[in-house]
């Protein structure tokens, strides 16, 4: 028979759960009437028997009577500000200044979004929620505990068995877009104005004094810092996500590591030319210097640690109408949404289109044509609707209906498993043929110089190119001869058609050629399989440098390489062993591109440059610059791109600059061009 003791436990645990999937995993485990359920006779229970009430129970979210008014406290531990930057040149400067700063050390570098909501500490002792600050001036903050607690993704009390005894831990409080739209319409029904964007009502609601107007707006929190603590286990900043998490505090997401400073402004790069499909408002992104001893090391400003900075995109926001939504086939079949708008100024360009991203994100918006809408734009970065404004919408709307059938080769879509993206599986869609053959041509892909989306454009609508391979089959004159439209001399911005021409037809087909020693991670990650890009198919062919072997590899083998892994794996495998990857590459092959890399050079006890790190600098004869990276990766190396006491090479060409010195003063082994080919050709005889 079970006690009411037992049962209020089991609720406890359950209702907790349940919160935890909805709030900080995104999917909910059971409906809201089934939730509603278990909570009333939760609390029917503690009202039964009072004796078995506890602060940290879900029914005391909003227990709290207002406060009179919100009382300053002090932090135990400073809770600073973070310096800023908003380019790329400062942020490589401020990596630079840093690894001067520890010696040379080699630094891992952690990648986290600046979520644009407010900051708050929230402190647990004893596995118990007991006392939420905001930041303040950064030694006092004010007292928003009774706030705090209504905070769904928060726990009220720590979940697992060894939590320390005492935890408190930053981060950010935040509103998503969606939650915004639905209060703004709560708010204009009430006769109340409506709130301008997330921080703004954020900022707004910690501060209030009554905490039951708090629980109705839905305010959520990501942890990415952390106070005073007793009882930590973790030595670095991914370790203390990973168990904060276990504790079931909700960690910022999409958290990535990088193993030094080149591969953060690389990810900086890519993150500029399109921002990921987010819930919630980002500013920027934080890198912080992962280890907790280094990060001892470097100490603090007096206003601000050295250990971190916030790398700011400006965002610039303009309210229009959505006109319409129609759909776009991608390079890898994904069937993306667009919003076409009635054209809005943002930041000095005129704005007509902005990005859907999916399906799902058209239902969590629910935008439908004719809406007012919100859009942004940051940085560099794609417009892309953010919210409706549903207390503008007027009459009924009806709700936008995602194509079954590609609208290119009318074939029935499918949706990834477990994902968000719905796709045309067509290999031969024509839509996705030009995206492929697009991004082949392009600088990240084969290098092609003149193949860009006019030209592809020109050669799919005469029908010669049908695949990659049909490029390398075109010949100048094919090329020469065909028609195309060109701007006519003049401001009246009238086109006339002309030939394209024995010197255009000869620039391209030059630099189709030149493209044909590119080598097999180049062509892999050029062809457009799902999840292989340059970095994973230099770790693949590192291990696998010609396609015979590569194809000889199981799934198995190709998921125990580092940082490759099950997904990776699978997609690769499948492509390669399908007839579509069958017949692409050997048609590639077939027409004389390289599908080889160097072979990995091996030495007694391992490969020659095992676990070196090489920098090369200066102007080289022999290799370019790309070649002589991949060569030191097959050795087993690491290519980087700065001079420090952990660097055990230098290879110097001609008119080698500050790193030639830098090396010298350092004392670390300067080999010519000509040295390090002897040293690459001894271990290979």
């Amino acid at each position: 028979m079970t006690t009411p003791a037992q049962r209020v436990q089991t609720l406890r645990d359950q209702i907790r759960a349940h919160d935890h999937a909805y709030y900080v995993l995104a999917k909910p485990s059971i409906s809201d009437l089934q939730y509603d359920r278990l909570l009333e006779e939760l609390r029917a229970l503690e009202t039964e028997h009072p004796e078995l009430l506890s602060s940290d129970s879900p029914t005391q979210r909003i227990g709290d009577q207002p406060v009179e008014h919100l009382v300053q406290v002090p932090h135990r531990v400073p809770m600073l500000s973070i310096d800023n930057t908003y380019s790329r040149e400062e942020l490589k400067a401020y990596f630079d200044r840093t690894e001067k700063l520890l010696d040379g050390e080699s630094i891992e570098w952690v990648m986290e979004y600046k979520i644009d909501g407010v900051a708050a500490s929230v402190r647990y002792e004893a596995g118990e929620m007991k006392l939420a600050l905001t930041r303040g001036n950064g030694t006092v903050g004010d007292d928003i505990t009774h706030n705090i607690r209504t905070v769904r993704d928060l726990p009220l009390r720590t979940t697992g068995d060894k939590t320390p005894s005492v935890l408190e831990v930053r981060g950010e409080v935040y509103m998503t877009n969606t939650d915004l739209a639905d209060l703004n319409e709560r708010q204009v029904a009430a006769g109340a104005e409506p709130f301008k964007n997330t921080r703004n009502v954020t900022a707004g609601t910690i501060r209030l004094l009554d905490p039951a107007i708090a629980a109705e707006r839905n305010l959520r929190f990501f942890c990415h810092g952390v106070g005073e603590v007793d009882g930590l286990a973790a030595k670095n900043h991914m370790q203390f996500l990973q168990e904060i998490a276990s504790y079931g505090i909700p960690m910022t997401p999409d958290v990535r590591v990088f193993p030094n400073a080149a591969a953060v402004l690389v990810a900086v790069e890519a993150l500029e030319q399109g921002m990921p499909d987010l819930e919630f408002e980002v500013d920027g992104i934080v890198f912080k210097v992962n280890d907790f001893a280094q990060r001892e090391k470097l100490g603090m400003r007096s206003k601000s640690p050295r250990w971190l900075i916030a790398y700011k995109f400006e965002r610039y926001e303009a309210v229009t109408r959505l006109n319409d939504i129609s759909v776009q086939v991608g390079k890898t079949g994904a069937v993306t949404p667009v919003a076409h708008l009635e054209p809005v100024d943002i930041a000095d360009t005129t704005v007509s289109r902005a990005s859907l991203h999916n399906a799902d994100e058209i239902e969590r918006l629910d935008v439908r044509v004719g809406d007012v809408v919100v859009v942004e734009k940051a940085g560099k970065i794609i417009p892309k609707v953010v919210r409706v404004e549903k207390h503008l919408r007027k009459g009924v709307l009806p709700a936008y209906q995602f194509p079954q059938n590609c609208p290119e080769c009318d074939t029935e879509l499918v949706r990834d498993d477990g994902g968000v993206y719905i796709r045309c599986p067509n290999p031969q869609c024509p839509a996705q043929l030009k995206q492929r053959l697009i991004y082949f041509g392009s600088r990240p892909g084969m290098d092609i110089d003149g193949l860009g989306e006019e030209v592809v454009d020109l050669l799919l609508g005469h029908g010669l190119v049908h695949s990659y391979a049909d490029l390398y089959r075109l010949s100048v004159d094919q090329v020469a001869a065909l028609d195309w439209l060109k701007p006519r001399k003049g401001k009246d911005g009238k086109q006339i058609i002309v030939k394209v021409g024995e010197r255009n037809a000869k620039n391209l087909i030059t630099g189709i050629d030149n493209s044909r020693d590119r080598g097999l991670a180049r062509v892999l990650s050029s062809i457009s399989i799902r999840h292989v890009g340059p970095r994973v198919a230099s770790l693949i062919t590192a291990k696998y440098h010609t396609l015979d072997l590569l194809r000889e590899a199981s799934v198995e083998d190709l998921a125990g390489l580092h940082e490759i892994g099950d997904r990776i794996a699978e997609s690769l495998h499948d492509f390669l062993h399908s007839d579509y990857g069958r017949k692409t590459l050997d048609e590639l092959r077939s027409q004389g591109v390289q599908l080889e890399d160097p072979e990995p050079v091996a030495v007694e006890g391992g490969r020659l440059l095992e676990g070196k790190t090489v920098v090369v600098t200066g102007t080289l004869k022999h290799y370019k610059r790309d070649e002589i990276k991949k060569l030191i990766a097959a050795l087993g190396g690491r290519a980087s791109g700065s001079v420090s006491k952990n660097t055990d090479f230098l290879v110097a060409g001609e008119k080698a600059g500050s790193k030639l010195t830098k090396a010298n003063e350092l004392g670390v082994q300067v080999l010519s061009e000509t040295a390090f080919q002897e040293l690459v050709a001894g271990a290979d005889s």
